[in-house]
């Protein structure tokens, strides 16, 4: 039976075939969640800043870019809500998934997350 989780991501068009196991999770899984809960990633991350009183809106492109960079990797909080944002919309079977290669998994959602916030919360 098919989990209705999955019934309401996404498609992602990925250009090639992936290689490693990393890989196919990251095209199979991490990208549809994260275009499926783009919307509320950007409001969470904008909402941490705010309480965190960081002007974000008025800061520097190149300061808004540095400020992502050091939210994802530094406060711990934030990347851990996030975090679980992503993870809550795995099936039990992608969550075993995700365990096997946990620390490299991780990295991907905050790499691709980073990429994210910044291609659409960074002013041009």
């Amino acid at each position: 039976m098919s989990d209705p989780r999955k019934n309401i991501r996404p498609a992602v068009l990925i250009e090639k075939e992936a290689a490693t196991e990393e890989e196919r999770f990251q095209n199979d899984v991490l990208r549809p969640i994260l275009k499926m809960q783009n919307d509320l990633l950007q409001a969470i991350f904008l909402h941490v800043m705010a309480r965190r009183k960081v002007n974000f809106n008025n800061l520097s492109r190149q300061k808004q870019e540095k400020q992502i960079d050091h939210s994802l990797s530094k406060d711990n909080r934030l990347r851990f809500l996030l975090l679980g944002t992503v993870i809550g919309q795995f099936t039990t079977e992608e969550y075993e998934r995700f365990l096997k290669i946990e620390p490299e998994a991780t990295r991907r959602i905050m790499s691709m997350m980073g990429e994210r916030l910044r291609g659409q919360l960074v002013d041009s």
